[in-house]
């Protein structure tokens, strides 16, 4: 297990360059600045959580939610070759540590990673009949992790978790919103601003498996317009071409082991 008190890991020497580190500092006072603006051009509210009603698409998930646990059990009969975060994404360093937090992208920044939705056709077909959907991954924590609080980057989009796998003790495997906290249930959806400071815990000694998703937040053309320019500016940082490098290699690895662990299997079955 994994705990709070446990040393801060070394950051990563790519985070150093001066050009990222003031690229960062730029773009944070930006993301600030416009996080006020897309607040007023919201039509959904403005909260921690916010209300399934707002999002009629997410009733699906709860409709399919067995076929979706299904297919990431499948996936997770592979789980050494699924990378923990922070080897997906440096910048996430602090918060996901000894691959204690592992994701199993199918979207990353709107694109889908071919591969890995191959793995997943049911959750990929619903995942595509989102608004905007711009990112989405299994989100699998170990038994006793705990991610510290933070926020997310901008309000312009909003996110979802689907509770698939979720511990027999539930209410000792929970997300704090700002002031308001939330224990998964497997078949439930819920929306919320991540934004607002959030944070989590596996406080029992059984692995946590969400479907995790990103998509716009509903807003007047205003703030749509910006949101937009925003991401298509991000996709010139680092912030977004380390990871999507990194994505790239990582499909790759899974599904040569998925290949390898099919070839074992046949064999045995010879």
């Amino acid at each position: 297990m994994t705990s709070v008190n446990d040393p801060q890991p070394a950051k990563p020497k790519t985070l150093n360059r001066p050009v990222r580190r003031f690229v960062k500092r730029r773009g944070k006072k930006l993301m600030r600045w416009a996080a006020k603006f897309q607040s007023k051009q919201s039509i959904v509210p403005d909260t921690p959580f916010i209300d399934n009603s707002h999002f009629p698409f997410l009733t699906e998930f709860e409709d399919k939610w067995e076929t979706m646990r299904d297919e990431v059990q499948e996936i997770l009969k592979n789980r050494e070759d699924i990378p923990g975060f922070e080897e997906v994404s440096p910048d996430q360093y602090r918060l996901a540590k000894a691959r204690q937090w592992k994701t199993f992208v199918l979207y990353g920044f709107g694109q889908q990673l071919p591969k890995n939705c191959s793995k997943a056709p049911v959750t990929t077909e619903v995942l595509s009949r989102v608004p905007h959907v711009q990112t989405a991954w299994f989100s699998i924590l170990a038994p006793g992790y705990h991610i510290p609080a933070h926020t997310g980057v901008t309000k312009g989009i909003v996110r979802a978790h689907l509770g698939l796998i979720i511990p027999k003790d539930r209410e000792k495997c929970r997300i704090r919103v700002q002031d308001q906290i939330m224990a998964w249930e497997t078949g439930k959806v819920f929306a919320f601003d991540d934004t607002y400071e959030h944070e989590v815990w596996n406080d029992t000694d059984e692995e946590r498996v969400i479907l995790l998703f990103d998509f716009d937040r509903p807003m007047r053309w205003r703030g749509r317009m910006l949101n937009n320019l925003m991401l298509w500016l991000m996709k010139f940082t680092a912030f977004y071409q380390e990871p999507k490098k990194n994505l790239a290699d990582f499909e790759d690895r899974f599904e040569a082991a998925a290949r390898r662990a099919d070839a074992n299997l046949e064999k045995l079955s010879d």
